[in-house]
């Protein structure tokens, strides 16, 4: 399954100036909502997500999204996982797991993103988990930004990953853009303004 190209055949690989959720700006942009829009392709790339997943021989009880944007993707993998889908939000700028969700002392729990850059908010996610007593046996993505190394990747963690070393991480496809400091961006240099297309503090 080539990623990149459904990335492109859905105009999810975006080129211009981005402002991305870390602050820093890239010359380019997953725009996974648009992937996942088509129902059909969100089951394919769940399916192929899940049977890595399964490969793996990991015992999963519970899949839970950061909101929003791993939401379509951690229900379609629940699906294909056939297992529960839930997720966390933001409340007063942190993580939380509401909306009568309960999470069982030592449910296993697998945390997906549609895409992990940094591993931040899936993290964040895990933590809401854990307080509750859940346990943290999988982290999942669609794509990879390249700064975290996954089970299937030859990619040598950045320092800014934030994602858990001890944790197995599974994604279908790496994508690595160079990124620059606002200070640093060559972009801004040109004249251009960073847009953020994303869905947080839009």
């Amino acid at each position: 399954m080539n990623i990149k190209q459904i990335y492109i055949n859905s105009d999810a690989l975006l080129e211009g100036h981005f402002k991305l959720s870390s602050g820093n700006h890239s010359q380019f942009y997953l725009q996974s909502a648009k992937v996942l829009e088509n129902p059909k392709t969100a089951k394919a790339l769940a399916d192929a997500l899940a049977q890595q997943i399964k490969k793996s021989g990991l015992n999963i009880d519970t899949v839970c999204a950061p909101a929003l944007g791993g939401l379509i993707a951690g229900f379609a993998l629940a699906t294909a996982l056939d297992v529960r889908s839930i997720f966390a939000e933001r409340v007063d700028g942190e993580m939380n797991i509401r909306r009568g969700f309960e999470i069982k002392k030592g449910e296993r729990v697998l945390i997906c993103e549609d895409i992990i850059t940094t591993g931040g908010s899936a993290m964040e996610a895990a933590r809401a988990v854990k307080e509750l007593g859940g346990e943290i046996v999988g982290i999942a993505s669609l794509a990879n930004r390249g700064f975290c190394k996954s089970g299937n990747n030859n990619i040598k963690t950045k320092a800014n990953c934030k994602l858990s070393q001890n944790i197995p991480f599974f994604t279908l496809d790496d994508f690595t853009f160079e990124m620059y400091s606002p200070d640093d961006c060559p972009l801004c240099k040109n004249g251009s303004k960073a847009i953020k297309p994303g869905s947080r503090d839009n």
